[in-house]
């Protein structure tokens, strides 16, 4: 027999599969998806590969063919559709096939077994009562002592823990084992599996749906008897019961004996939503994400490849538990970014999840408030099915929104971060003993250049994007756009109004925190960014304290706003809207739009009324006056015009190129050479190479290159032409290059 073996290095030129002689005594242990040990390269150095196909027919010279060393027995094994999963990856993502091997097998390595010990008697209570006598006939103390502990035990049958014997009655191993020789006692050992969710053991029942909850479930039902597999999308306003939909379509999932898959955004949603479907379903469920133990997580895996649990929830890389039978897949807040991964290969979980639910016929449901335009559109062309959700669950209002011009506050000598309105919201709040979320909208911040005047944000001729500063000599000299290059001069008034408050912004959660201090010391505040939710329990710590209503405001960027809910919340302020309107991306009035939009509906979820203060210096903008209007539609609309018009995903694709390299002229030079051999396509357009939006990292300078295409497979020959390429031109061994694909990052 032979394997076709992939080497574990991400390597370009070892791309390929490598064939190795099966030796007889490992043929049953090298199956597809087996990591094992090979000796590799003319000094025959010995390194780890894994096997993605075997077969009786040698590729070459079969006396030159070299052997598996060894198969790691207790090693993780994939499944060998993931490994199909795997190259489908790299074909539509990039990155080399170890590179997507790792992606899908987010447990590579096997943790040592947790195991318990107990001590259970091999004879009758009247025999061992005369073992004993005879031991203390013979002055044998010791064993006499163990034999005691055992008559000793209340339930004598069941025996006690080993650690009792260890400790209790001063055993020790080598004592035990003799005992088990003699068959006067036995040890049994049984496997503990790492339990991550031993604090959540409240059960719920099944809430009543509502009819638009009921009709979800029924279309989907009826689809799913009669073996239809589809991709849905639900559009559900905020607290519109999209979770207790998921668990009823999960519910009928499992009854006809399928698995299925909850993807959410990110491990400070896992608190909730595992509470909540731990209540409905119990042991079925567990949690997979990266703040777990490297023991917890390979018990999860093989819990999970056993059968023992039925529901996996995590966030992206949940997507690739073990299940053999897998029936549906929830991708849960299915507009967020986080969903794109950052490293090589750049896979978005969306795609790939449609991907393998089509290899296991499967179905796929994603649910947002702000569905991504990618889903919303292919539901308009036919490609998902639509499903909406137009009101709150129990009957619960949506909050008021409220918008403050932060101009308007600059003209009345307001120079705090809190508007006036605000600050009178948070006093009423404060005395009624209501909680309060304040949010700051800094995802994706990087600098951006505006009026505190008339709200003017310096954008790009070409691209419709902010331009970024760039600083000279400490000092803010002129502004690049990172699409197109385009440059200008730092202006030193307002282009639109003449002022001179114009400049650089920036906010941050420290300094709202310690002005809330200021203005209002009687209340209690936790702060929830990348600082405080460090550490395994560090989200759940901080929510589960929100929760019991141990703080009265909760300050925090994007984390804070997605899926939580907090029934004594009636006021949400958001104190700078427009930070992510100017991240110099395309997508920026689509994040801005979710990211508000979701923040709203923090307020109000419980019978209580909400409220929420949006604190903006651009009130006009359609994605701000959408989001507090809570209108989806009317924000498609403008924003696809706008994509129609540039060309823009989803009306067209973008690729993305990063040239690394430690010689900045290096870098550019095969940015200049990678863009030539575009010539030869046909209907594709190419801005740059210009600097990336971090131009030099770590000693390592960055040149991009984007590619627009309305054809995906033209942009993934374009791809493979480069690797191509970058394997066989050893002038630019130094670099190396990589791919993002409509970047939502």
């Amino acid at each position: 027999m032979f394997a076709d073996i992939i080497v574990d290095v991400s390597v370009k030129s070892l791309d390929r599969p490598f064939q190795y002689l099966v030796p007889e005594e490992m043929v049953a242990d090298a199956v597809i998806g087996a990591s094992v040990i090979i000796p590799f390269g003319k000094g025959n150095r010995e390194m780890k590969g894994y096997i993605i196909g075997l077969s009786g027919t040698a590729k070459y010279d079969i006396h030159k063919t070299k052997s598996i060393l060894r198969v790691e027995k207790q090693g993780v094994v994939a499944e060998s559709h993931l490994l199909s999963l795997a190259y489908w990856i790299k074909e539509n993502f990039g990155g080399t096939m170890n590179d997507a091997i790792k992606a899908v097998m987010p447990v590579r390595k096997e943790v040592k077994e947790k195991v318990a010990r107990h001590i259970i008697p091999a004879l009758s209570r009247k025999e061992m009562e005369q073992k004993k006598v005879y031991f203390e006939q013979k002055h044998n103390t010791a064993r006499a002592r163990i034999l005691q502990g055992l008559l000793e035990q209340k339930d004598y049958e069941k025996g006690a823990p080993y650690e009792t014997f260890l400790h209790r009655f001063k055993a020790t191993a080598a004592l035990l084992k003799g005992l088990e020789e003699k068959g006067i006692l036995k040890i049994v050992s049984k496997q503990i599996y790492r339990d991550p969710l031993s604090d959540n053991r409240v059960v719920t029942k099944a809430k009543v749906l509502n009819e638009e909850q009921r009709t979800i479930v029924e279309q989907f039902i009826t689809d799913f008897d009669a073996g239809i597999r589809k991709d849905y999308l639900i559009h559900g306003v905020t607290g519109s019961g999209k979770t207790e939909v998921y668990m009823n379509l999960i519910d009928h999932v499992l009854q006809k004996g399928k698995q299925a898959i909850v993807l959410i955004p990110e491990i400070a949603l896992t608190f909730q939503t595992v509470q909540r479907f731990y209540g409905r379903f119990g042991s079925k469920v567990s949690i997979m994400h990266s703040r777990l133990s490297a023991g917890e997580r390979y018990d999860q895996f093989v819990r999970a490849k056993r059968g023992e649990i039925q529901i996996m929830i995590g966030p992206r890389s949940a997507l690739f538990t073990p299940f053999s039978n897998l029936g549906l897949i929830v991708i849960d807040e299915e507009h967020e970014s986080s969903y794109q991964s950052d490293s090589p290969p750049k896979y978005h979980a969306r795609e790939v999840a449609v991907q393998r639910a089509k290899m296991l016929h499967a179905s796929v449901v994603m649910g947002s408030a702000t569905p991504s335009l990618e889903a919303y559109y292919r539901c308009q062309t036919g490609e998902y099915s639509l499903m909406t959700l137009t009101k709150r669950a129990g009957n619960a209002q949506m909050a008021e929104v409220e918008i403050a011009d932060l101009r308007a506050e600059l003209k009345a000598r307001n120079f705090s971060i809190f508007s006036r309105r605000l600050q009178e919201e948070i006093k009423v709040r404060l005395q009624k003993r209501e909680q309060i979320i304040l949010f700051i909208n800094r995802r994706g911040y990087a600098g951006f250049v505006s009026c505190r005047e008339c709200g003017e944000v310096i954008q790009c001729d070409s691209c419709s994007v902010a331009m970024k500063p760039h600083e000279y000599k400490g000092k803010v000299s002129i502004l690049k756009c990172h699409y197109c290059g385009a440059q200008k001069q730092m202006p030193k008034v307002c282009p639109a109004c003449g002022s001179k408050y114009i400049g650089t912004f920036g906010l941050g959660t420290q300094q709202v925190e310690e002005m809330i201090h200021k203005h209002f010391p009687e209340a209690r505040v936790l702060r929830m960014d990348a600082d405080t939710t460090s550490g395994k329990e560090g989200h759940s710590r901080i929510l589960q304290q929100f929760a019991q209503q141990k703080a009265d405001i909760l300050v925090g960027t994007q984390m804070i706003v997605k899926g939580h809910d907090f029934e004594n919340v009636t006021l949400v302020g958001i104190l700078a809207a427009d930070l992510s309107l100017n991240t110099g991306s395309y997508r920026a009035a689509e994040r801005t739009f979710a990211l508000l939009a979701q923040a709203c509906g923090r307020a109000g979820r419980g019978k209580k009324a909400g409220k929420v203060i949006l604190q903006t210096y651009q009130p006009d903008h359609y994605s701000i006056q959408c989001a507090a209007a809570q209108d989806y539609k009317a924000f498609y609309r403008q924003e696809i015009a706008k994509r129609q018009m540039l060309q823009y995903p989803p009306i067209s694709n973008i690729l993305e190129v990063l040239v690394f390299s430690e010689k900045e002229e290096k870098a550019a030079m095969l940015a200049e050479v990678l863009k030539s051999k575009t010539i030869s396509y046909h209907d594709m357009i190419v801005l740059g190479p210009n600097d990336a939006p971090i131009a030099k990292l770590r000693d390592v300078y960055r040149k991009i290159l984007y590619i627009r295409s309305k054809d995906y497979q033209m942009l993934c020959n374009v791809k493979d032409h480069f690797e191509k390429f970058m394997q066989t031109s050893h002038m630019y061994n130094d670099c190396r290059i990589t791919f993002t694909f409509n970047n939502e990052s």
